[in-house]
């Protein structure tokens, strides 16, 4: 039995892994999909203090306070930005780090650094609502970005994609404790159509040592293609 902590992205919540988090408990693992303070549940948290530091405290705070070791972290989308900050800080306790479709940042970068236009041309159609900078709101891409196309999936997510604060966009990350963060195994997990725009190096090598899984799917992949997810992570939970 493994324990899986998936992070979800940027204007999700945990509500985006129900598809994935059922069989994975069906298959007789622990699963905790936490939400980041500031979306989904925890919208009405959201405020100026709502920084990508501050997320990343949320999932360290469920790793020590459910007492898990040797976790598979999973992190979508930014939470590639997230789960990269957790292992820094709590190497102990993370078993394997797996990035779904996700960024895979080096010290010092912000998503802004690695996503580069794509993350800039959400920001004039956000808004600032209450003093803080809000981006991703629901309608403002169509759901275009996250590659759902399934009419049944559009209509789930809807009422529970919530608005990003910016700020968890342009905050650097900031290692301490690499040499630790980079000796955890890290497995990919990327849509066809994103794995041009990855680290062609990064990608091959994972290749080349099986720990790359590609999907024909949009972004949103533990939506569009659970099965295919929970499969991959099944295997991942295997080696």
């Amino acid at each position: 039995m493994a324990t899986f902590v998936l992070v979800h992205g940027g204007g999700h919540g945990g509500w985006c892994y129900q598809k994935v988090a059922r069989p994975l408990r069906a298959a007789g693992h622990d699963v905790y999909s936490p939400t980041l303070t500031g979306l989904g549940e925890r919208s009405h948290l959201v405020s100026s203090e709502v920084d990508l530091d501050l997320q990343i405290t949320d999932v360290v705070n469920v790793l020590h306070y459910e007492d898990l070791r040797d976790v598979i972290l999973v992190g979508h989308s930014y939470g590639g930005m997230v789960i990269t900050g957790v292992a820094d800080r709590a190497a102990d306790r993370v078993g394997k780090l797996v990035y779904l479709d996700a960024a895979n940042p080096t010290n010092g970068q912000s998503l802004v650094d690695v996503a580069g236009p794509m993350i800039e041309a959400t920001r004039p159609l956000g808004k600032v609502v209450d003093g803080v900078e809000l981006v991703l709101f629901p309608g403002t891409d169509p759901l275009g970005y996250y590659g759902v196309t399934d009419p049944e999936d559009i209509a789930w997510m809807q009422d529970k994609l919530t608005p990003h604060p910016w700020k968890c966009f342009e905050q650097p990350l900031r290692l301490t404790n690499e040499a630790a963060l980079r000796a955890i195994p890290q497995y990919h997990i990327v849509c066809t159509s994103t794995l041009a725009t990855r680290d062609s190096e990064l990608m091959e090598n994972a290749r080349a040592e099986g720990r790359l899984w590609t999907i024909d799917t949009g972004h949103d992949l533990m939506i569009s293609e659970p099965k295919k997810v929970t499969d991959a992570l099944l295997e991942v939970a295997a080696a």
